[in-house]
């Protein structure tokens, strides 16, 4: 009975109040950091992407899904910004709550998924050249973008919960089999939308660089870019998306041995490393930049000085090209990314 009693006692607490009010002032300021410099590198990315860059001429239709989620990321930041400043670490509306949940493990999801296919894209590439890339002919077509975001919609709706935010679920609740299954799979859900693409990623990784070991000097330029890129998204996962799951991971084992301090000291470790995790935004763009340098070019010639395109603009002979305009200035550009 008195264990019912405390089961019932902890799921009346609200466990979403900021343990420490300093430190979500703190991560509030660095979201507004995240939101200022965000929103006009995401702006101006997904303007050249459309009007100069003209993705779906260039097979970069997987590369605009990833500047559409991190834009949609950053559009969500204003209002983590206003509950963190109010020491609160969900919003207490329930409909604010869920949708915030839903857009922001949404948006994640796309950015794991798409920069996942882009490495597995270098992988054929490089590894077994010559053979069919399937990835290859999936990235044409639009359709296979749409199926995408399709799929993580049954994966993202688990985590529409208010408790899931503040991992409020094993131990918070009067116990029962279904109370059991559903906070299981919720976590499972978050955790494998992370570590498998992680470990799909290092493979990638690892396999790129041992053939590049073995390839000849003449073939090492077109695979040290395929590190490159690789190797850019694997310090966006490794800053963005490992962290906060570790962290997460702690957070839950902490809770079930019901151990309060450590708690809150687990609690602030996890809320700041989800805040690092938004990042992402950030360091996509050059993920794009080593995806495809037809795209840098396009960038730097629609945004930087004129005395510094020249330096900054790569040309590079026997690639293809592809011609943007800006007003009456008309510019072609190289495109490595094939």
């Amino acid at each position: 009975m008195s264990s019912q009693q405390n089961m019932s006692t902890n799921s009346s607490i609200d466990h979403c109040k900021g343990p420490n009010e300093v430190t979500y002032q703190i991560l509030s300021y660095l979201m507004i950091g995240e939101f200022v410099l965000g929103l006009p590198l995401n702006l101006s990315v997904l303007y050249v992407f459309v009007f100069r860059f003209k993705f779906w001429k260039n097979k970069s239709i997987f590369l605009f899904n990833i500047v559409v989620a991190d834009f949609l990321l950053v559009a969500c930041l204003p209002v983590k910004i206003h509950h963190y400043q109010h020491n609160l670490r969900r919003s207490e509306d329930d409909v604010v709550c869920k949708t915030m949940l839903f857009m922001l493990f949404l948006n994640r999801g796309a950015s794991i998924a798409f920069l996942i296919i882009l490495s597995l894209d270098r992988y054929f590439n490089v590894v077994h050249l010559g053979r069919r890339n399937c990835v290859k002919v999936l990235k044409k077509s639009p359709q296979i973008s749409v199926f995408v975001w399709l799929l993580l919609l049954p994966l993202t709706v688990p985590t529409m919960v208010k408790t899931f935010e503040c991992c409020n679920s094993h131990g918070r609740q009067v116990e029962t089999k279904y109370h059991d299954v559903t906070d299981t799979f919720r976590e499972v859900v978050f955790f494998t939308q992370i570590f498998i693409p992680f470990i799909i990623l290092v493979y990638c990784t690892v396999r790129i660089v041992n053939r590049l070991r073995k390839k000849t000097v003449g073939e090492k330029t077109k695979l040290r870019r395929a590190v490159w890129v690789v190797m850019s998204v694997v310090v966006v996962f490794s800053t963005c998306f490992l962290p906060c799951a570790i962290a997460r991971a702690v957070l839950l084992g902490v809770r079930l041995k019901d151990l309060k301090e450590a708690e809150d000291i687990a609690v602030q470790v996890y809320d700041s490393l989800m805040v690092l995790s938004y990042t992402d935004c950030l360091l996509d763009p050059l993920v794009y930049c080593f995806c495809n340098s037809g795209f840098k070019d396009a960038y730097i010639s629609t945004f930087c000085p004129t005395f510094l395109q020249k330096k900054l603009i790569t040309s590079e002979s026997g690639m293809g090209a592809t011609t943007t305009t800006s007003g009456v200035r008309t510019l072609t550009l190289p495109i490595i990314e094939k």
